[in-house]
């Protein structure tokens, strides 16, 4: 964390790729959608660095690996339904946590920091998942990527929380894998953390401007409460 920054006072974590190992559900959703448009099926390897940026372009994106944009463009509709259709009949029934997710946020808990999640994922998708998962009951506030006119990397989710919390976004940090969520926290004002282990849309996470690579939630609530034992 940033020395001689003032103590920090709430988390904001996103949720696949730094919770949740999501990508089974999505080789299952978006080969469901394309088996139905007659396409054959793609492998994880492929869909991890599709993910992060809204379902919405995660559907886009898996078309164009094999038809031109024109194409896609005309069955974008019926594909995107497809998609949310297979997708709510699975809903976490593949993704695993990451290790160190329960553990991190207890810590972040007894550290005193209020915990938000935001996460690019539709709502129809979020509260379910974080019910199933146990992950529910730490989060004070949920948004998704469909509970703002934009999404991250735009800084609006991040910056509704500091108003929820009536917090200045300096005593925020957010917690994610991707370069989603450091562009986000960066134009909101908030620090970030990032963890090494998630999606990042295929790229090295030491490309991102962040205050620190942590582990595991663990080590971000350990870092941080390091932090506010000496910040103004």
């Amino acid at each position: 964390m940033r020395a001689g920054a003032a103590g920090i006072r709430a988390a904001i974590i996103d949720l696949d790729g730094t919770m949740l190992d999501t990508v089974p559900d999505f080789e299952a959703a978006l080969n469901g959608m394309r088996a139905d448009l007659g396409l054959g099926p793609i492998t994880q390897d492929t869909i991890k660095p599709l993910v992060g940026k809204g379902s919405e372009k995660l559907v886009r994106d898996a078309l164009l690996l094999d038809w031109d944009a024109a194409r896609v463009d005309a069955v974008f509709d019926e594909a995107l339904d497809g998609y949310q259709r297979h997708y709510l009949a699975i809903n976490g029934d593949r993704s695993t946590l990451f290790p160190g997710v329960l553990e991190g946020l207890a810590a972040l808990k007894a550290h005193g920091l209020r915990l938000a999640c935001v996460t690019n994922k539709p709502m129809a998708f979020t509260t379910p998942l974080l019910a199933q998962k146990g992950l529910a009951p730490w989060f004070e506030l949920v948004y998704g990527g469909d509970s703002f006119p934009k999404k991250k990397p735009d800084p609006m989710p991040l910056l509704g929380v500091c108003t929820a919390f009536d917090l200045p976004p300096s005593q925020v940090v957010a917690i994610g894998d991707s370069s989603n969520d450091a562009e986000a926290a960066r134009a909101a004002g908030c620090h970030v953390l990032t963890v090494p282990y998630g999606y990042n849309h295929g790229r090295p996470i030491q490309e991102i401007n962040s205050d620190g690579i942590v582990d595991s939630l663990l080590e971000a609530a350990k870092l941080i409460s390091v932090h506010n034992t000496t910040a103004t």
